[in-house]
């Protein structure tokens, strides 16, 4: 039987805290769990509030999509969870400094909390050009 997924894993972004993987490749495409500001070395989150933690999460997607032999420029979708919409100019800010035109397609939303007490979370979906690897 052909393997359908098959799971992503970078010790450069935080181990998954829960019964979940990095990211998960079915296909030509890669799907990135949701990424907190966590780091990956201490596990703890870094300070410096919401655009810190953006940096640290866009950082840890990028780690994720480099063990998949990936870049920022295979993202089609990202979705940002907000614990506060008004850091929304802020991480806006952070996160065009990872992407470039053409955009991916972007959800943001804000809601009630986040684990560990997070401020941001960023999860990304990539579709490999070079088909399966």
């Amino acid at each position: 039987m052909t393997q359908v997924k098959a799971a992503v894993l970078s010790g450069a972004a935080p181990a998954a805290i829960g019964p979940y993987s990095q990211g998960v490749r079915t296909g030509h495409t890669l799907y990135i769990s949701g990424q907190l500001g966590l780091d990956p070395d201490s596990g703890e989150m870094v300070s410096g509030g919401a655009g810190a933690q953006a940096a640290r999460a866009m950082q840890n997607v990028g780690a994720i999509l480099e063990a998949a032999g990936l870049d920022w420029s295979t993202v089609v979708r990202t979705t940002i969870y907000l614990s506060d919409m008004a850091d929304f100019g802020e991480v806006n800010q952070i996160y065009a400094g990872f992407v470039s035109a053409p955009y991916p397609s972007r959800a943001c939303v804000a809601v009630a909390a986040l684990p560990r007490n997070g401020l941001v979370e960023i999860e990304a979906v990539a579709v490999d050009p070079a088909g399966d690897r």
